[in-house]
């Protein structure tokens, strides 16, 4: 029966990250941790930073997603900006980490205007460890065999800044990369395509305390549907933060962020499925979020 239930949960968690088109990391505090997916993002706020998210996925199903991610970035001088990224995603049997360098070079428009333009060079290391697979043979299938690659790749990105709005363009991940994937029943390969991120969001003065921020991030990847969230956050006398996402994945998110001090930042988001069937009786998704400004 245990051998059953983890082939069981080991289709359920390959099948629907398929169908959810999770190829990458979703993060649902993307906006605080944007240099993941847009390397320009790292001169924004011209300020040295050390920034962590932990995600984990469907936390009633054993071996589910998570995503663990630090980065670093700093300024290098008035226009230019330099930082680190690392990105650890783990589903069941399924490991991959991803570091890069992420550049960004600032250009003023005007007054009220910057564009940065960023780049983004690293690498991914693919693992497969089919050592944490059980089957009904008394001897191990010689087909099951480990998987373990890097596979280099670069990506580009642009971040329009304004004092009341921004808007972010940005590809992290250009080039097309070999994986495992489960068809039918069987394990074949698959390549990952590159992924195309849009993002834009403006800032409301409701208040000399209180501010209010929609904004929206559109993902999309060739072959999938599109995946946008929809969030709101109020911001009360620049200290805490409170908001709302709905993802078209069929998902609802509430979130916090508390800046501690003008040092630290500490954000959580809980994330319900609104699904039907099997993967919507698993229990939430988490997300913590960490910054320090050095």
């Amino acid at each position: 029966m245990k051998k059953l239930q983890k082939i069981i949960a080991a289709l359920l968690l390959v099948t629907s990250s398929s169908a959810l088109a999770q190829q990458e990391s979703v993060i649902t505090f993307y906006k605080d941790h944007l240099n993941l997916i847009n390397p320009a993002a790292v001169g924004v706020s011209a300020e040295t930073a050390v920034t962590s998210t932990i995600r984990k996925q469907w936390t009633g199903i054993a071996d589910a997603p998570e995503t663990q991610a630090v980065s670093f970035m700093t300024p290098l001088n008035k226009n230019l900006a330099i930082g680190v990224a690392v990105v650890r995603d783990q589903v069941f049997i399924e490991k991959q980490t991803f570091i890069a360098v992420d550049f960004s070079y600032q250009v003023k428009l005007n007054e009220e205007l910057d564009l940065f333009m960023g780049i983004k060079a690293g690498g991914n290391n693919y693992e497969v460890n089919t050592n944490g697979l059980e089957t009904y043979n008394v001897q191990k299938d010689p087909s099951l065999q480990p998987i373990s690659r890097f596979n280099p790749n670069i990506g580009i990105g642009f971040y329009l800044k304004h004092q009341d709005y921004f808007v972010s363009l940005s590809t992290p991940k250009m080039l097309d990369t070999k994986r495992a994937k489960e068809e039918n029943g069987f394990a074949s390969a698959a390549t990952d395509q590159a992924h195309y991120y849009l993002s834009a969001g403006r800032s409301f003065e409701l208040s000399p305390s209180l501010d209010l921020v929609p904004s929206i991030i559109v993902r999309y990847v060739n072959g999938a549907p599109f995946s946008t969230d929809f969030t709101a956050t109020t911001i009360l006398n620049k200290k805490f933060d409170f908001g709302v996402t709905y993802r078209t994945d069929q998902s609802f998110a509430a979130m916090v962020k508390l800046n501690i001090s003008k040092k630290v930042q500490l954000g959580f988001a809980n994330e319900y499925m609104m699904r039907t069937g099997l993967l919507a009786r698993a229990n939430s998704s988490n997300e913590l979020f960490l910054k320090f400004i050095l």
